[in-house]
């Protein structure tokens, strides 16, 4: 076992978890709720999406959430930007750390962005460079790694070819992720083996949903191989609109309580992560789908 000691855990309930909600919280409940997100220890949250409203109603609110928080020293405040028209609004709310995003597998990229995957990269290649230029961190989020609700099984070599365009165009860090919760520790053993000879692992962060109950495992897995930086989103909120299927991220609250019991630092009070649970789902007005959140709402 070759774990590391300390893992970075990159919130992205405010953005991933929320815009597959029914209820639109209002504006101000967003901002109460990401303050006391940035009071539990967490060093990055990403705070909201500026894509059109018509696509993410529930995220209409972007610059208005973006410049109400109260930001805290140390924190990286981070939102998805689809082109230019997004990472001007972005920049204008002074947001720190810029994603992109786009998928590994053709059919999803026309679903999600509604243009193929050679049509997206060079919007992609403007916004990084621009964002790059402005002193921006940016990230670039590859949907369906280990599987497309559309095409099934997606080659490494198509992955590989995803990513590796994006890092020429300068991104600071690829984020994977399993859209639909379908891989296996087997499944990323075999793929990471593959990755581990041709990235810097520091440069590589997974992305796990929970659709088969197995994002923790293969979190666990992926320790193994060096990797020390997943994104999660509190309670087990999310999906994806465009994944058929796809139910919420790996839930933050069990992947600390999963860590911190393994021995392993994240940074975060598990007190405070469990205030800012029973504040979004009373938002809600629904029990979230967590295991930490299930033993809470039965005390």
């Amino acid at each position: 076992m070759n774990w590391p000691e300390k893992v970075t855990i990159k919130e992205v309930g405010p953005r991933d978890g929320l815009q597959n909600e029914k209820v639109i919280i209002p504006a101000q409940s967003k901002m109460e709720w990401i303050d006391q997100l940035s009071d539990t220890g967490l060093s990055y949250i990403e705070v909201t999406s500026f894509v059109h409203p018509k696509w993410i109603p529930q995220l209409s609110d972007a610059a208005l959430v973006a410049k109400g928080i109260k930001r805290k020293p140390g924190i990286t405040y981070a939102a998805l930007v689809p082109n230019q028209r997004g990472l001007e609004s972005a920049l204008a709310a002074n947001i720190d750390d810029i994603s992109v995003f786009m998928s590994s597998s053709e059919t999803h990229n026309l679903k999600n962005i509604n243009k193929s995957i050679s049509d997206t990269f060079p919007i992609l290649k403007d916004v990084i460079r621009t964002a790059a230029n402005s002193g921006k961190t940016v990230r670039g989020y590859v949907s369906t790694v280990f599987g497309c609700p559309y095409e099934g099984e997606v080659s490494t070599d198509q992955v590989f070819r995803v990513c590796d365009q994006l890092f020429e165009y300068g991104i600071d860090e690829v984020s994977l992720g399993d859209t639909i919760g379908v891989a296996s520790p087997r499944q990323v053993a075999l793929f990471l083996e593959q990755a581990v000879k041709r990235y810097d692992m520091s440069q590589i962060a997974l992305h796990f949903h929970d659709t088969r109950g197995m994002a923790l495992a293969n979190i666990l897995e992926s320790l193994n191989y060096g990797i020390d930086t997943f994104d999660s989103s509190l309670g087990g909120l999310g999906g994806c609109p465009y994944a058929p299927g796809a139910s919420g991220n790996v839930a933050t609250d069990d992947l600390v309580h999963m860590l911190h019991k393994m021995g392993i630092h994240t940074g975060i009070n598990p007190e405070k992560l469990m205030k800012a649970a029973a504040m979004v789902q009373s938002f809600l007005e629904k029990p979230l789908p967590s295991h930490q959140m299930a033993v809470n709402n039965a005390q």
